[in-house]
């Protein structure tokens, strides 16, 4: 019996596909911006306006530019502006430190210091700024001398009132406890903004409580407290003319001694104006770099100044034109 053996085909090859003609290439889209026609009527309008304003400062010869600047930079007046300076800095210092121990004794547990604090606030916010400067200013009237000694005890040392509290020093204490009202309470609504369980989960973890302060509660409370602070300095500063009762020679009280002399009374307004602006503007900047620095991490950064967003707006203004162009 024999056995037939057969052959096994290959299978058979398809032929490769035709490759697929190129698509057409789809239309490039153009995307513009939104038009704001508002917006730009708006920016002409108060363009307008500031060239108008620009041009009456300008043209108009009362406002004798040339008597600003020769009583600018005069001896004077720097002076003048150094002690204003002075008052500044010396009233936020007493009115940081006073309104910290304050908003601490607020928050404390303990019902004698909350009454105490409490009690300070309200007196001081309620009486004018210029009535607190007279009553230090007449404290000799009240207490012609000040001792030194143990308390309804026996006095060590005394001297007198009038030579304790100058007209310097009743203003440095009279803006300092002016301030110190206010600044107790932004102090106390900075700290009471942080949320009380970040405090509670550092003490869970064993964090000692000083650099629960110090790391956790303080840099927060910071985003609030600067922002306010800064305004509150600023006005400060402002308020520094105030003393002018007390015949101090700040900024606004030898501006008047000079044009009572001279008769230059726009001219001489103008240089305290321009003073003001100056260091209101530094402080204003210093304010935005201490926002950003504790605004680190937080979605609510510092105000932008304008500069940038002008320079953003003509950008774009281009872009938009270059667009329409194509």
């Amino acid at each position: 019996m024999s056995r037939t053996t057969g052959t096994t085909t290959p299978p058979a090859t398809r032929p490769a596909p035709a490759p697929a003609p190129p698509a057409a290439a789809a239309p490039a889209l153009r995307v513009l911006p939104a038009r704001h026609p508002g917006r730009w009527v708006a920016t002409a309008a108060v363009a307008v306006l500031a060239a108008m304003a620009v041009h009456a400062l300008v043209t108009n010869p009362a406002w004798d530019w040339p008597t600003v600047g020769e009583f600018l930079f005069s001896a004077t007046i720097l002076e003048s502006l150094w002690l204003t300076v002075e008052l500044t800095l010396v009233g936020t210092a007493i009115g940081l430190v006073l309104g910290t121990v304050l908003a601490l004794m607020r928050m404390s547990g303990n019902p004698l210091l909350k009454a105490v604090s409490f009690a300070y606030v309200s007196v001081f916010r309620s009486v004018p700024l210029i009535l607190q400067l007279l009553f230090w200013y007449n404290m000799a009237i009240l207490y012609d001398r000040i001792g030194f000694g143990v308390p309804f005890g026996p006095q060590f040392w005394t001297i007198s009132t009038q030579d304790l509290i100058g007209p310097v020093t009743a203003a440095f204490l009279g803006l300092g406890l002016h301030q110190a009202a206010y600044f107790a309470e932004i102090v106390r609504s900075g700290f009471l903004a942080v949320d009380p369980g970040q405090r509670e989960a550092a003490a869970a973890l064993g964090i000692p409580r000083l650099r629960q302060f110090r790391r956790i509660q303080l840099p927060q409370a910071l985003r609030v407290i600067v922002p306010t602070t800064g305004n509150e300095v600023i006005g400060l500063l402002k308020g520094t003319s105030v003393v002018y009762v007390m015949a101090l020679p700040e900024l606004f009280y030898q501006v008047q001694v000079v044009y009572n002399r001279t008769g230059q009374v726009i001219p001489l307004l103008l240089v305290a104006a321009v003073w003001y602006f100056v260091l209101t503007t530094a402080l204003s900047a210093l304010q935005w770099l201490v926002e950003r620095h504790y605004g680190r991490g937080s979605s609510r950064g510092p105000a932008g100044t304008p500069l940038p967003g002008l320079v953003r707006t003509l950008r774009a203004a281009r872009v938009r034109r270059q667009e329409v162009s194509r």
